[in-house]
């Protein structure tokens, strides 16, 4: 994958994690009930696009994540480096 899709309605934040333990607890610990499946994806994004947001705790120091806007979410994917890449995937 090269981009994300884009937000639904009732979704206005993209939360990108910065851990991959983090990651890994949201696929299999959230995603997996509440729809069947969870994906860990590791990609780069472009320092002079991310420098603009702040890292954001969500509810502890091994938390660590970025909001990014929907509205936003155009420009965080042409600032990706490269591919998305799956390295987990839960169940």
């Amino acid at each position: 994958m090269r981009a994300f899709p884009p937000r639904l309605p009732d979704q206005p934040i993209f939360y990108p994690v910065l851990t991959e333990d983090y990651a890994v607890k949201i696929a299999r610990d959230w995603n997996v009930p509440a729809s069947g499946a969870g994906f860990v994806t590791r990609f780069a994004v472009k320092r002079s696009f991310i420098e603009k947001y702040d890292v954001q705790d969500a509810g502890g120091r091994s938390h660590p994540e970025y909001w990014i806007p929907a509205e936003d979410l155009a420009a965080f994917n042409a600032a990706i480096v490269g591919r998305i890449e799956v390295v987990r995937s839960f169940p």
